[in-house]
């Protein structure tokens, strides 16, 4: 296969740009307000455990609008029977993917026997995949890091993405750092390993047939468009979350699309009736404010918008007024 070849598959990945499973971070509201900037990005819920599928409110917990797809289900499990009927209501819910997190480190997700302790056990993962792929016609993909611990080479990396796509995953997201399961917080484990982007470039490059979606550091667009060169998709975190206006020439730029590059204003005149639908619903003003604080980032008015919402959305009773007149502060 020629690079030409290889660069032209990569563009029509629909893994070309992601933005990254946040706990506490990517829910509804939040991915509601990122599709206004972005019509393309492939998002991700948080993870949400299969014992909260199984046994939780299904609606709040897995409930989205419908402008939100392309979206994926991030699962954390290791049962494969528990994991393949939330596959199956995942998929009645209508989405487009499920997603098993073997990378994240915390002390309450290994206690569980779920996240990146799960690299140990690769054919357990294997396994889990393959009754998902049983269980559901839409794509099951698997969100790794590069290592855990002491094991960390990189014969036991392609030993674990050899044996787990032997269960039928064709799509890795690679968190291109290891991680330590004792010693680290989940904020240190996304800071203090170094990042490997090396170590997932050599994967690509021994897996082809393989879609290899780059995870970790990733700040802009234009560095998404540089790993593009390399890789079948990038994941964007906590740079999308704390500047979500970044993305707003995304579709331009790695999707080809002729849509005009929606301005802030744009983007606050299509989420202020949602607001108002979700305070009509009783939820609380600060659960939706609180993922929009970085709109204005290193824009006019973009400090005195932050210090208003943060000031007054948390107050009871807080309506939308209160974002209406932070907006106000960035004319």
């Amino acid at each position: 296969m020629s690079e030409q070849q290889t660069i032209g598959e990569r563009a029509n990945s629909p893994h070309r740009l992601c933005l990254a499973p946040m706990l506490e971070w990517t829910d509804r509201h939040f991915r509601y307000f990122l599709r206004l900037i972005s019509k393309r990005i492939f998002l991700y819920t948080e993870m949400i455990t299969t014992g909260a599928v199984l046994h939780g409110d299904r609606q709040k917990l897995l409930g989205y609008d419908v402008s939100e797809h392309p979206l994926a289900l991030q699962l954390g499990g290791s049962d494969p029977a528990a994991l393949a009927e939330c596959a199956r209501i995942a998929e009645d819910f209508g989405y487009d993917e499920i997603n098993l997190n073997i990378g994240c480190p915390s002390d309450r997700v290994q206690s569980g026997r779920f996240g990146a302790c799960l690299m140990a056990e690769p054919q357990l993962v294997a396994d889990c995949v393959a009754a998902m792929r049983k269980a559901v016609a839409i794509p099951v993909t698997v969100k790794t890091r590069i290592g855990i611990d002491e094991r960390d080479s990189y014969a036991e990396l392609t030993d674990f993405v050899h044996t787990v796509s032997q269960g039928g995953c064709n799509t890795f997201i690679i968190h291109a750092r290891k991680a330590w399961l004792k010693g680290l917080s989940p904020k240190e484990n996304r800071e203090v390993p170094p990042l490997r982007y090396d170590v997932a470039q050599q994967l690509k490059q021994d897996f082809p047939d393989l879609e290899i979606v780059l995870n970790g550091g990733i700040s802009n667009l234009q560095e998404s468009v540089d790993h593009l060169q390399v890789f079948d998709g990038v994941m964007l975190g906590r740079a999308a979350y704390h500047n979500p206006y970044l993305l707003a020439e995304a579709d331009t730029l790695l999707f080809q699309g002729h849509d005009p590059i929606p301005s802030r204003h744009d983007i606050m005149e299509a989420f202020l009736p949602y607001v108002e639908q979700e305070l009509a619903k009783g939820v609380r003003l600060q659960s939706l404010c609180r993922h929009i604080l970085g709109l204005y980032h290193g824009a006019p008015g973009g400090r005195l918008w932050r210090r208003h919402l943060s000031e007054n959305a948390v107050k009871p009773g807080a309506g939308v007024e209160v974002l209406r007149t932070a907006w106000e502060l960035t004319r």
